[in-house]
C-alpha cells in the first residue's frame, strides 16, 4: 500500500502509526539535511512528542541545498512527508510511521525558498545534519576556511547564498530588519562543540558583508552543542523491500538499531520542544557525551571499516565477527582511546565500549564498511588525531593508532588484498589516491598531508611506527600486521 496520509489507517495493526492530526500541525523548525539519520533520530523524537499531546507547534519543513537533494523532495512529497522507520534487532524486527515533518522546501539557486521560510517568524530552530565535512572548518586548526570559493561567494553575494550558512545568515537579517528576534541553530552532526562551531561560521561569515548583524547574533543568538548517536544504514533496494513486507510502499524508509541518544544544552533562544519528555537528555555536561562518542564510537568506526574494506568485509558487524579485526578494534578502544575519555552520568568509557562492541555486532543491522569508511579526511581528523595528539603529549604509544592510520592509507590506494577495487569514497579521494601510490614506496608521503595531519610528520615517535606498520602491510599484508599488533603486549 502506497504510503500517503489516506492509506495510514489500512496499515497492519501491528504499525505503529501517529496518533495525532498531521493536519493541525504547525512548523516551529526548518530542517537542513533530510538524510537518513534525521527521520531515524531528532524527527523520531518530536515525533513521539507528538503522540503525547504535546507541542504540536514545532513540526519541521525540510530543505536541502544541492540538487540532487530535489529526488528526495520529490519522493517526500509524494508521500505525505512520512517516513517508515524499521527497527532492526537480532530479537525481532518492527515498524514505526512517523509524521513529524510536513514539508519539503523547493531547491533553487540562491535558496530563496529556505531563505524566506527560515525568516517566518513562527520558525524558531533551523536544524543541521550536513556531515561533518560540510562545515567549512580546517581539520587541523579547526578555524573557519574563510577563503573557501563558496564562503567567498556568499560573502560577496549574501543575498543569493551556495551554502546553508549564508542562507542562514540571509534569513537572520530579515528577521532583524523585521523586529524579530533570531531563531536557535541547532547542529547534529558529529563535530566535538557543534554548537560552538555553528556560532563560529554564522558570526564569522555574516561579518563578511554586515558586521552590526554579525554583533546582533553574537549578542542575541544560541546555537547550543549536541551529541547525537543512532547507527542507521543507507537506504537500497533490500531496505525498500523490507518495508514492502510491512505491507507499505514506501520509496525512502529508513533502517536503524534499536538505540538513539540525544545529549542537547539547553541554550534556545526563542523556545524548544520539550524532547526530553521522549528520552532526550538536556545536560550541560555535553563535552564530555560528545567526547565519549566521537572517541570510542565514531572513531572506533574508522579503526573497523578501513581494515574491513582491505579485507573484502562488506559489514561492521562481519568486522566485529572477524578474527582479527574484532580483537584489533577491542584492543585499540581500551588500550589506546579509552584511556583518553572520561565517564558521564551513568556510564564509564568500560561500559560504553561493551555497549558499542553489541551495536556493532549487531547482525541485524546491514551497515556496510563503505558507508562508514566514508569521508574519512573528515573523519580521521575529527575522530582519531585527537587521541594521537594526546597520547603523543602525555609520552604514551601511539602502537595501535599508528596502525590505524597505515591502514587508512592503505585503503586509499584504492584496491582491497584480493585485488577488486575500491571505488573512489572521500570528497578529497584523488588528493588521497595520489598520497596513497606515493606512500607505497615512500610511507612518510602519507604524512606530508598537512591539511589533514598538521605537524604530526614531524614527530618521529608516531611517524616511525605509522611507517614501519604500511611497510608490513604492503610487505606481508594487512593480516600479519593485525596479528604482529595483537602480540604485542
Amino acid at each position: 500500500m502506497r504510503l500517503s496520509n489516506a492509506t495510514l489507517g489500512s496499515l497492519e495493526p501491528s504499525i505503529r502509526v501517529p496518533r495525532y492530526d498531521r493536519m493541525a500541525l504547525t512548523p516551529g523548525i526548518v530542517h537542513v539535511g533530510l538524510g537518513n539519520f534525521h527521520r531515524a533520530h531528532q524527527a523520531w523524537y518530536l515525533h513521539r512528542l507528538f503522540d503525547m499531546g504535546l507541542d504540536h507547534d514545532w513540526a519541521i519543513i525540510g530543505a536541502g541545498m544541492r540538487p540532487y537533494d530535489a529526488v528526495q523532495r520529490e519522493k517526500l512529497l509524494a508521500q505525505d512527508c512520512l517516513t517508515t522507520l524499521i527497527e532492526l534487532d537480532p530479537s525481532g524486527t518492527s515498524a514505526e510511521v512517523i509524521g513529524s515533518m510536513i514539508d519539503y522546501l523547493p531547491i533553487e539557486e540562491g535558496n530563496a525558498p529556505l531563505i524566506r521560510q527560515m525568516s517566518a517568524p513562527e520558525i524558531r530552530i533551523v536544524g543541521l545534519t550536513v556531515t561533518e565535512g560540510g562545515y567549512y572548518i580546517d581539520p587541523v586548526t579547526n578555524s573557519f576556511n574563510v577563503s573557501h570559493p563558496d564562503i567567498a561567494h556568499d560573502a560577496a553575494r549574501p543575498d543569493r547564498p551556495k551554502t546553508v550558512f549564508g542562507a542562514m545568515v540571509a534569513a537572520l537579517k530579515l528577521r532583524r530588519e523585521r523586529g524579530i528576534g533570531p531563531f536557535t541553530g541547532l547542529s547534529c552532526d558529529n563535530l566535538q562543540g557543534n554548537g560552538v562551531i555553528l556560532r563560529q561560521i554564522i558570526v564569522s561569515l555574516a561579518r563578511l558583508s554586515d558586521p552590526d548583524l554579525a554583533d546582533w547574533i553574537s549578542e542575541h543568538g544560541s546555537f547550543p552543542n549536541s551529541m547525537v548517536d543512532c547507527i542507521v544504514p543507507a537506504t537500497g533496494t533490500k531496505e525498500i523491500e523490507l518495508a514492502k513486507q510491512f505491507g507499505i510502499d514506501d520509496a525512502v524508509p529508513v533502517t536503524h538499531e534499536n538505540f538513539r541518544h540525544w545529549v542537547i544544552e539547553d541554550d534556545f533562544c526563542a523556545g524548544r520542544p520539550d524532547w526530553d519528555r521522549a528520552g532526550a537528555i538536556f545536560s550541560d555536561q555535553v563535552h564530555a557525551y560528545e567526547t565519549m562518542k566521537i572517541r570510542l564510537l565514531n572513531a572506533g568506526h574508522q579503526v573497523l571499516a578501513n581494515a574491513a574494506e582491505i579485507l573484502s568485509v562488506d559489514t561492521i558487524s562481519g568486522a566485529m565477527a572477524h578474527n582479527l579485526i574484532g580483537p584489533f578494534f577491542s584492543k585499540v578502544v581500551r588500550s589506546e582511546i579509552a584511556p583518553h575519555v572520561g565517564a558521564v552520568p551513568d556510564m564509564t568509557p568500560s561500559d560504553y565500549i561493551k555497549l558499542i562492541e553489541r551495536r556493532f555486532s549487531n547482525t541485524a543491522i546491514v551497515d556496510t564498511t563503505r558507508r562508514v569508511a566514508f569521508d574519512g579526511s573528515s573523519r580521521h581528523t575529527g575522530f582519531v588525531l585527537p587521541t594521537v595528539r594526546e597520547r603523543l603529549a602525555s609520552g604514551a604509544p601511539v602502537t595501535g593508532l599508528a596502525l590505524v592510520e597505515a591502514a587508512w592509507a592503505r585503503m586509499c590506494a584504492g584496491f582491497r588484498e584480493d585485488g577488486s577495487d575500491i571505488a573512489p569514497n572521500d570528497p578529497f579521494w584523488s588528493d588521497l589516491f595520489m598520497a596513497a601510490k606515493a606512500a607505497k614506496d615512500r610511507p612518510s608521503a602519507w604524512l606530508e598531508q598537512d591539511q589533514f595531519y598538521g605537524d604530526l610528520a614531524q614527530d618521529r615517535r608516531f611517524a616511525e611506527a605509522f611507517e614501519d606498520w604500511l611497510e608490513m602491510i604492503w610487505r606481508d599484508g594487512l593480516k600479519a600486521a593485525l596479528q604482529t599488533y595483537l602480540k604485542t603486549a
